[in-house]
């Protein structure tokens, strides 16, 4: 295992310094350098988190609170490489604790960076399972980590940056979602000079950073229907994965393609040009290739989502029965792993975007045994999971139920009921979201409420 470690440092270049920083780290395989962290599988991070654990713990360590960041920062790569949300606590606990002994020791630069990965926690968490009160918990940390000098300051202005633009994004005030765009600006240059200096983890650094900008650019982009920034996320998405290599920064490099992907698909459908689509849908399966299941479940499952959503675009671009199918292979196959941790907030996503593949689907082969089988699932999924054990998964099952019976009811051209049945359990689907405070799912909710309430009308 040590060798192990070692090669894998020599690989990367690890200099003497970083080396002696972590020396008081030696039970993992990384030897406490998270740039390392990318080439372990899922198994091999699990033992590296605990072994971080043992680095903290061990009576008579030296700098306790440094070992305990560097314990809440693998524990972190775990909860977002699986979605565990008892890995997510572990790091919260972690990252606690080191606050605590910085504070008492007023080492305020290494507050600073507590703060910002508290930051990061909480970001996860909101990503991870639709909790936008989280977002508010990051707002808070980040108050100190701003003040800090250095590679710290810069993560802190862009984590603002990022927040600013998730705020305007949920109030749809794209305004302050495009200026958040361009408060990314000076903290990107302060992380590309630290990368200059410290190389390995700062890279990675900077490329998150950078791929949370494209994120926010595409989004505006599809809010606007504009081609001029759709064009810039791709732009910015190939300059940032061509600076990583993916046989060594796999999960980050893959991250950025699928975003250039996305990217494509979507300026091909402003356009109404099949050709960039397929550009985008070729980009996205290029993404997946250093992905695997073992290696990295959540990303592996949110590139598959995403081949999903580039073959619905395909579909519809093409009005190809196939092509759904094919997308309603992918959701299944990012179903496997978010169905291990039910209260995703992809789940909602992919199992919604599977609904809407097999409703075209069986609209375009006039197929109804097809709507017959998934409303079959999805009844199946509610009995075998109360709404009290998980409310989350049982609403986002009624809300696709739901939008079945509409396609059905599209169909036929016949009304049996079932768009009362619709409207019904997507009431039941807005109460229990609106109620835990999921705020785009009630979204969805409520748009399906009122494309009900269109099709009554006429």
């Amino acid at each position: 295992m040590f060798e192990f470690g070692r090669d894998l440092k020599r690989l990367f270049g690890v200099d003497a310094g970083a080396e002696s920083k972590a020396a008081s780290y030696r039970e993992g395989l990384t030897g406490g350098d998270t740039s390392l962290l990318e080439l372990l599988d899922i198994r091999l991070l699990t033992n590296e988190a605990r072994s971080a654990d043992v680095a903290a713990g061990r009576i008579g360590t030296k700098d306790r609170g440094a070992r305990l960041l560097e314990a809440a920062v693998v524990w972190r790569e775990l909860a977002r490489r699986s979605g565990d949300a008892a890995a997510l606590r572990k790091a919260a606990s972690h990252a606690e604790a080191a606050g605590k002994i910085f504070e008492s020791e007023r080492r305020l630069e290494a507050l600073a960076s507590t703060r910002c990965e508290q930051a990061v926690l909480a970001i996860l968490g909101a990503d991870l399972f639709g909790d936008e009160g989280l977002n508010a918990a990051a707002g808070a940390a980040l108050t100190l980590a701003r003040t800090a000098p250095g590679q710290r300051c810069g993560l802190a202005m862009a984590l603002v940056a990022g927040l600013d633009g998730r705020a305007g994004l949920a109030e749809n005030n794209i305004d302050r979602a495009l200026a958040a765009v361009q408060g990314y600006d000076a903290p990107l240059r302060a992380l590309a000079a630290a990368k200059r200096v410290k190389g390995g983890s700062a890279r990675l650094l900077l490329a998150e950073q950078r791929a949370a900008r494209i994120e926010l650019i595409l989004t505006c982009g599809a809010r606007l229907k504009d081609r001029a920034l759709t064009q810039l996320a791709i732009t910015e998405a190939t300059a940032a994965a061509a600076a990583l290599d993916p046989d060594f920064e796999p999960l980050t490099w893959a991250r950025l393609e699928g975003l250039r992907g996305s990217a494509l698909v979507q300026l091909g459908e402003l356009d109404g040009e099949l050709a960039q689509i397929a550009d985008g849908v070729e980009a996205l399966t290029a993404a997946l290739e250093p992905l695997s299941m073992d290696h990295s479940p959540m990303d592996w499952a949110r590139a598959q989502a995403a081949l999903g959503a580039g073959l619905q675009s395909v579909g519809e671009a093409t009005t190809s029965d196939r092509a759904f199918e094919q997308a309603v292979t992918c959701y299944d196959r990012a179903t496997q792993v978010l169905k291990v941790q039910p209260a995703l907030a992809l789940r909602a996503v992919v199992a919604n975007n599977r609904a809407l593949s097999l409703a075209r689907c069986a609209e375009l082969t006039a197929d109804l045994a097809v709507l017959d089988a998934a409303e079959m699932a999805f009844k199946t999924e509610l009995s075998a999971q109360p709404g009290g054990r998980d409310p989350a998964s049982w609403a986002v099952a009624q809300m696709n139920l739901a939008r079945l019976y509409e396609a059905r009811v599209e169909i036929t051209g016949r009304d049996d009921g079932r768009l009362d049945r619709a409207a019904v359990a997507l009431a039941c689907a807005f109460d229990v979201f609106s109620e835990l405070g999921l705020r785009s799912l009630t979204d969805l909710a409520a748009q399906g409420l009122q494309r009900l309430k269109a099709a009554h009308a006429h």
